[in-house]
């Protein structure tokens, strides 16, 4: 049976970075469905994708990357999706790197998540001391390691979303999504890849997002309650 692969694309203000994104990632993945989620973009986003042929869905107002990506999840998997990859709409994942996800879901990952740090040359410092340090968080509460937790390239098979339940709505979804996964019993797996930093503004917000992290965190001790603990576990 054929593997329905989706690709889901949360989008903010991307309008000019999808004529130039869509035909790469058709290119490397050319039996994916695309569909872009446009978080309340002002910049014609929504029209951009359409005109390349993108299923498309609408935030009339911006709600965060999390819930982005929940709305193309849920998209995804009425759809009958084997797995979801989700990447970046501004082109900083290059989609020739794709089928090495693929790879490693067809060999027995149920998580597949792009690491950066193997190779972090061009990371800015202050970002990669961050990530550093987040990643060594989320991998102790997930209990098993993920060198790059912040890392948005990653393919998510489909029973690991039918599974959990999600409960955030911006960047923090992402680590909700390792340690409740890892937390459930599914494999979580790293591939190599680049990333291509633009000069524009990062919307990520230091502050802010940090305050929700640790809330996260706390959170975290939460679902230990509800969640049966992954087999493997990371050693002292």
């Amino acid at each position: 049976m054929a593997e329905h692969l989706v690709v889901v694309l949360p989008g903010y203000e991307v309008a000019r970075h999808l004529p130039a994104l869509v035909p790469r990632l058709r290119q490397s993945l050319p039996d994916a469905d695309l569909l872009l989620v446009d978080d309340g973009s002002r910049d014609g986003t929504a029209d951009v994708a359409a005109e390349l042929g993108l299923e498309v869905f609408r935030h009339a107002r911006n709600r965060g990357k999390g819930m982005a990506l929940r709305t193309g999840f849920a998209r995804a998997l009425e759809r009958g999706a084997d797995a979801v990859l989700t990447l970046d709409a501004d082109g900083q994942h290059p989609p020739e790197e794709a089928p090495r996800f693929l790879q490693a879901w067809r060999a027995g990952g149920d998580l597949v998540v792009g690491n950066r740090m193997a190779a972090p040359e061009g990371m800015p410092w202050l970002r990669r001391r961050t990530n550093e340090f987040t990643s060594w968080v989320v991998s102790r509460l997930a209990g098993t390691a993920v060198p790059d937790s912040q890392n948005g390239y990653r393919l998510i098979a489909s029973p690991v979303l039918e599974t959990i339940r999600l409960e955030s709505e911006r960047y923090d979804l992402e680590s909700e999504i390792l340690i409740k996964a890892a937390r459930a019993g599914f494999r979580i797996v790293s591939v190599p890849v680049s990333t291509v930093y633009s000069d524009e503004e990062s919307s990520i917000h230091p502050i802010a997002d940090t305050v929700r992290f640790f809330r996260l965190v706390r959170r975290a001790r939460r679902w230990r309650r509800t969640i049966s603990p992954a087999p493997a576990r990371i050693e002292d």
